[in-house]
């Protein structure tokens, strides 16, 4: 006597196949779908952002045109001292002359428009100062001597000077001796604006 199948076991072993085929369709479809991830159709999982797009993050290792930067700015650089040759002969500025340790300091004010004297200026040689500067801008603005500079050892004299202010729009600081050949010649240079043309005592 042969054995038949159970009428519940033909029922339960024909929905079993049917059910796998169902849930695999369904986990397909959304994965085929337009704008998933998944599948074989390229499409990335999520829409790439525009570099350009405003809500973009900055790339990595970049700092935001708006964020601080942790790096000190450099320090600016000094302004620079007047041009060499001839100037536009504008000045204002204090001078402070001492012919020797002995003696008390003088005190002179020059104020040059064009290269003419205003008369605001209290100085010995107000047109030979302005006229001085104008022709050489840069008369106040020596350089400081550098180590290695050959200077003579010689000595003209105790006379020392400072001249302060501004020339043609730029600030010029200077301090004149004449303790040896190098500090001779840049008081020479510029006795017409010291107002006086030192020498040995």
């Amino acid at each position: 006597m042969t054995d038949r199948p159970r009428r519940g076991h033909q029922v339960l072993s024909g929905t079993v196949p049917s059910a796998v085929l169902l849930l695999t369709a369904l986990l397909l479809v959304p994965s085929c779908s337009s704008g998933q991830g998944g599948g074989n159709s390229g499409s990335p999982a999520a829409p790439a952002s525009s570099p350009a797009s405003p809500g973009s993050a900055a790339p990595s290792g970049s700092t935001a045109p708006d964020a601080e930067s942790t790096i000190p700015a450099p320090s600016p650089e000094p302004p620079a001292g007047p041009s060499a040759g001839p100037g536009q002969g504008n000045a204002e500025l204090a001078i402070t002359y001492k012919s020797s340790a002995a003696e008390p300091e003088v005190h002179y004010t020059l104020v040059c428009v064009d290269g003419m004297p205003d008369a605001e200026s209290k100085h010995p040689t107000p047109a030979a100062a302005c006229s001085a500067l104008k022709e050489n801008a840069a008369l106040l603005a020596s350089p400081a001597l550098r180590t290695d500079q050959a200077c003579t050892e010689q000595y003209g004299g105790p006379q020392e000077a400072t001249v302060t202010g501004v020339v043609d729009g730029v600030p010029v600081d200077d301090a004149f001796k004449r303790t040896n050949g190098c500090e001779i010649s840049a008081w020479n240079a510029a006795k017409d604006v010291i107002g006086a043309s030192g020498g040995a005592a």
